[in-house]
């Protein structure tokens, strides 16, 4: 029998990704939404959280597709009604706040899961176990994308807990540090932030163990999300975000979109099993390279 679920925030990444994902499975029962505008047909529609949660006692999981910035009372709000959540990524806008909500499940016995989409993509788990018995000479991430095709007119993300260039840089994050048969650090970065915004447009990170990223929010035309990889075995690439895999050019994997159904399946087993989820690598490496970066002044952005 399938679980109702509540979905908050009902914006671009909800429309495209988690709607569908929620729509298409067996497990859910996408029973109501929260959002001050956006609506999906012939759900119920709230535009009040603690009005949901009072009306809809029959919801044991709410889905906090939001914003960063104000997640963290959403979540709070939900696990103390006795909700499982499910955390969009970032899963918050500090390292502490996230910590507080593992601690609130914790003490409820509430599954609570921050998600990283870009794991799920179908050539992540064969490129970990590719690597996992290989000597890695050489890693470098290019991820390069255009801020005003995905978060159109949205300021929020130039403000303080926005990210800036690491909310897209973090999948990169997520992906990297699943791979990696062993932790790397943060050693420098070099932060490109634009004089009339807050968070960086562009960065350029060094890691420990000779590997190195490459981020830009300003790049028009086709996407780049690639990470190479050279090993004593050959140089593995990941492609389009993780979805395609080749080792020396030759493609070993390549799938289709499938990384929210895949989220969502993992929640369902967490709630079965009443766990926890709550890997804060990604976060942890944003968190260092905005701590260590040298802060470079750039041109205006507008959208």
């Amino acid at each position: 029998m399938a679980t109702k679920i509540a979905l908050v925030g009902i914006g671009k990444i909800a429309v495209d990704q988690h709607v569908p994902a929620l729509k298409a499975s067996a497990d859910w029962d996408l029973a109501a939404t929260v959002s001050r505008s956006g609506r999906v047909d012939g759900i119920e529609a709230f535009t009040d959280m603690a009005a949901m949660l009072e009306a809809r006692p029959d919801i044991p999981v709410v889905s906090l597709a939001l914003p960063p910035a104000p997640r963290f009372a959403y979540a709070e709000a939900c696990l103390k009604a006795g909700r499982h959540v499910m955390l969009e990524k970032p899963p918050g806008m500090t390292l502490a706040e996230i910590h507080m909500l593992e601690v609130m499940a914790a003490e409820r016995n509430l599954s609570l899961y921050a998600t990283w989409h870009s794991r799920m993509a179908t050539g992540v788990q064969p490129a970990r176990d590719w690597l996992a018995d290989k000597v890695i000479r050489r890693v470098h991430i290019t991820w390069r994308e255009d801020v005003r095709k995905w978060h159109p007119g949205q300021d929020w993300v130039f403000e303080p807990g926005g990210m800036g260039v690491f909310d897209p840089g973090i999948n990169a994050l997520s992906i990297l540090t699943e791979i990696l048969p062993a932790p790397v650090r943060v050693i420098k970065a070099r932060l490109e932030t634009p004089e009339n915004r807050q968070t960086p447009i562009g960065a350029q990170i060094t890691f420990s163990d000779n590997v190195t990223m490459d981020l830009d929010w300003r790049q028009e035309g086709p996407q780049t999300w690639t990470i190479e990889a050279e090993t004593d075995g050959g140089t593995l690439t990941l492609t389009d975000g993780g979805a395609n895999m080749s080792i020396d050019g030759q493609a070993q994997v390549t799938d289709g979109d499938r990384e929210y159904p895949r989220l969502y399946a993992r929640m369902a087993d967490l709630v079965k099993t009443g766990a926890r989820d709550m890997d804060l690598t990604p976060m942890i490496h944003v968190s260092d390279a905005m701590m260590l970066g040298e802060r470079v002044v750039v041109e205006p952005f507008h959208f």
